[in-house]
């Protein structure tokens, strides 16, 4: 598996990953196209191609903070689910970042959001906050009433998600 971060716009492979992103994550949860390719010259934040056996299969949008990383987006694609690729990524994730923070819809959401809390736990991950409020992306988006999971526990926590909110949602 290699994990290779895209710099450009340009790239072949971001257009792969934004058509997957838009289709997969609802409105509220998502950026628009200008604000996706924003994200590749914030110096705190990473979009990162994942690819197997030569094929791009996902990605991981993260964002570098000052005592962990934010992992505002991981998405495998849906032809190459539930082949164990997401824990490869995860333990990528384990390999190279020893304080890892993320957002998902509650459990009690439905079935999608059951099986991702899940497959965060098998995976290291456990809840840290449940009254944690994504903010909105912009105009005409909501903000969203989501859970906080991380493979640590944080020590002060409401710094935690100012910094969230400061960094990636500014």
């Amino acid at each position: 598996m290699e994990f290779l971060q895209i710099t450009s716009p340009d790239d072949y492979r971001i257009q792969e990953i934004y058509n997957s992103y838009s289709t997969t994550f609802p409105e509220d949860e998502r950026r628009d196209w200008y604000q996706f390719i924003e994200i590749l010259s914030n110096p705190s934040a990473r979009i990162i191609s994942v690819l197997h056996e030569s094929k791009n299969i996902g990605y991981l949008i993260i964002w570098e903070l000052s005592n962990h990383i934010f992992v505002e987006h991981f998405e495998v694609f849906a032809e190459f689910r539930s082949q164990k690729l997401g824990s490869h990524i995860t333990g990528y994730l384990f390999k190279n970042f020893p304080r890892i923070i993320l957002e998902i819809e509650p459990e009690h959401s439905g079935d999608d959001a059951k099986r991702r809390y899940s497959f965060y736990q098998k995976n290291g991950f456990s809840l840290i906050d449940e009254t944690y409020v994504q903010p909105s992306y912009g105009e005409g988006k909501k903000p969203l009433d989501l859970w906080l999971l991380a493979n640590y526990h944080p020590t002060n926590l409401k710094e935690v998600k100012e910094e969230i909110y400061d960094i990636v949602y500014h």
